[in-house]
């Protein structure tokens, strides 16, 4: 006899209920709550864990401190002992002066410089082939003397070489006006190759008769536009040697040397500076 439709909907439920009731669930136990003492304990450990590594940490310190202040102490007490040794030094230097003081005699004469003219820092010379006086730097640091020179000219002459030029000159420059603007014409002893901050030159040489108190020399100079500083004329040690010494305390020691159509003579200017150096590049003649 077939099943009631109400029937078999009962006996499905019960069937699907029982089935529910045999699977097994796997869901965690819940945590038990956190008692005050177990949270106590936790803090405890916390503390205990950071005090430790705090601990740790300040002994590192500490330590490291220590070793730095040794370091310091041994460098003070080294710096101390030499400093005991240089009070040492210097007693045992001032005792020593004092005992026995010594007082060097100064000769009554120097034969070096017998024979050689005293010039001051800066002097008057004269050019007799020019035909003027001008006023020149004494410098023993510079190797050859320069005349002041603009509109420098080279040309040939009978197969050598020859420059033509006109002084340079300031107005303020002592010096014969009548000669101020005149051509002078030189035969190149040789060049020199002028090496400077802003690059080289090369220069020619030409020699002229000078005269300076009672020198009387045929001088060797460099031809150099020398309008921007405070002397037309440099005179070197090439000049100076075996000839003359230079007492820097003084200057126009010499009288200006005369001239026709002499002008008056200008105050000197403040001391210059060339700030170059000089290399021979060989003769310009053959």
């Amino acid at each position: 006899m077939p099943l009631r439709p109400p029937l078999m909907l009962s006996l499905l439920g019960l069937t699907w209920l029982g089935g529910c009731a045999l699977v097994p669930t796997d869901r965690p136990a819940p945590p038990e709550p956190l008692t005050t003492p177990a949270f106590e304990a936790r803090i405890d450990r916390l503390e205990a864990s950071l005090s430790a590594r705090c601990d740790a940490r300040l002994e590192n310190l500490v330590r490291q401190q220590q070793q730095h202040q040794q370091r310091l102490t041994s460098d003070v007490h080294d710096v101390s002992h030499v400093l005991r040794g240089l009070r040492e030094d210097v007693a045992g230097l001032s005792a020593d002066a004092a005992e026995s003081p010594v007082v060097a005699d100064c000769p009554a004469s120097d034969e070096r410089l017998a024979n050689k003219t005293l010039l001051g820092r800066t002097e008057w010379i004269g050019l007799p082939s020019v035909g003027t006086y001008l006023e020149a730097r004494i410098d023993s640091g510079a190797r050859t003397s320069s005349l002041s020179a603009t509109e420098i000219t080279a040309f040939e002459r009978d197969g050598e070489d020859w420059v033509r030029f006109k002084l340079g000159l300031n107005d303020d420059d002592g010096a014969v006006v009548a000669v101020r603007d005149d051509w002078i014409e030189a035969p190149v002893e040789r060049r020199v190759r002028i090496v400077q901050a802003n690059g080289e030159q090369s220069r020619p040489v030409i020699r002229l008769l000078m005269t300076l108190g009672s020198i009387r020399e045929t001088v060797e100079f460099t031809l150099t536009d020398r309008i921007p500083l405070d002397y037309p004329v440099l005179l070197g040690r090439r000049f100076l040697m075996d000839i003359a010494v230079v007492d820097v305390a003084q200057e126009h020691i010499h009288e200006r040397p005369s001239y026709p159509d002499n002008g008056p003579a200008t105050e000197d200017g403040a001391n210059e500076s060339d700030g170059e150096a000089e290399q021979d590049t060989g003769s310009a003649s053959p």
